[in-house]
């Protein structure tokens, strides 16, 4: 038996296919996963994210500490709410975890991976060390992603008034309290939504609540075609402690300026900016039949060879796409090898579905 949610009884209770993830059981699917698929683009539905973790960082020299600790720079963070994507790198560049962070009036609360959670939390704690501040993991929160063109408005009609008007003025990328509530305007699907942080009953009773309201749950399946389509990012598959941000489409999160600013990981990013020796994470889109899927291999003539890191079939497109790490200097075509046969495939930008349009 795996680690559970405190939403575990209602997910069986709603007929979810449990299944082991990074250590949870979590609900893969409530029946169909492409049903909860095409329920997010087009309407909304709502995921049970309790496995993630919550960390708040406190403390005189929190923002020092951060600024250290994350290759983008706290600093960018003026008002309270506002939040910023990073990677947490190592010593030689590569990637730990890649993380949210918001700023607060109590400090910062930092959203990281649960499969990651051990390791993260004791890299955090070693490199506490010179700095007045400290961490408090907050693993008495539940946490729910209600995503679609409609979550919003839905979810504001079954909150009290006070949280109806936070979420109704959340800009993207902003997390704001109310009582012992953390409303985020985030996700993780290419669609607008909400990320709630709540304690454990109050999650229950929403999940109950959102599911009366005809704001169905939706499992693992379903987020991770949600967030291939966005050309997002999966911990463990597309980056990992021995992929630099530079080879995992992460460049724009690296925040060179200060440049007095020693965040860990700058001096090996530096001397891989220097080289220019690092490959590109690029989308893939088979034009025929057949499914792309992580681990196969990608050739791209006169450059050599590069792998698929995610790959999937798009419900959205109606077709197979994948991420790939791949050569630098690769153009628009490659191929890949499915099954023994090499299928041409076309290459785009990592970014195929964005608000329920194709970008491809």
């Amino acid at each position: 038996m795996g680690l559970r949610t405190p939403l575990y009884e209602q997910h069986v209770a709603l007929g979810a296919k449990i299944v082991d993830f990074g250590g949870w059981d979590m609900p893969l699917h409530f029946g169909s996963q492409v049903e909860e698929h095409h329920q997010v683009r087009k309407d909304c539905a709502v995921f049970d994210v309790s496995h993630m973790t919550v960390v708040d960082v406190t403390g005189p020299q929190a923002k020092a500490y951060l600024q250290r600790l994350l290759a983008n720079d706290v600093a960018r963070l003026t008002t309270s709410g506002k939040a910023l994507y990073s990677g947490m790198l190592n010593e030689q560049g590569g990637v730990i975890d890649d993380l949210i962070v918001y700023l607060t009036d109590f400090g910062y609360r930092v959203v990281v991976n649960a499969a990651t959670r051990d390791k993260d939390l004791a890299w955090m704690q070693q490199q506490l060390a010179g700095f007045d501040a400290q961490l408090s993991e907050r693993a008495e929160l539940a946490m729910l992603a209600i995503q679609g063109p409609h979550a919003r408005a839905k979810t504001a009609a079954l909150v009290s008034p006070a949280r109806a008007e936070l979420i109704s003025a959340l800009k993207p990328f902003q997390g704001l309290p109310d009582g012992e509530w953390f409303i985020a305007r985030t996700g993780y699907t290419g669609e607008d939504g909400l990320e709630i942080m709540l304690p454990a009953a109050d999650a229950q009773r929403l999940l109950t609540d959102l599911a009366g309201a005809g704001i169905p749950p939706a499992g693992l399946g379903a987020r991770d075609t949600l967030r291939l389509e966005a050309g997002m990012n999966l911990y463990g598959q597309d980056m990992t402690e021995q992929v630099s941000p530079l080879a995992a489409n992460m460049g724009w999160t690296i925040a060179w300026e200060p440049a007095e600013r020693d965040f860990i990981g700058r001096a090996a990013l530096t001397a891989q900016q220097a080289a220019g020796d690092q490959p590109k994470l690029v989308g893939l889109v088979l034009e025929e039949r057949g499914v792309l899927r992580a681990h196969q291999v990608v050739r791209v003539a006169g450059l050599g060879e590069g792998e698929i890191t995610s790959g999937s079939f798009s419900p959205t497109l109606g077709l197979s796409v994948a991420l790939a790490r791949v050569p630098a200097a690769t153009g628009e075509r490659a191929e890949v090898e499915i099954r023994g046969k090499w299928l041409p495939v076309r290459v785009v930008t990592a970014n195929f579905v964005r608000h329920g349009k194709a970008l491809i």
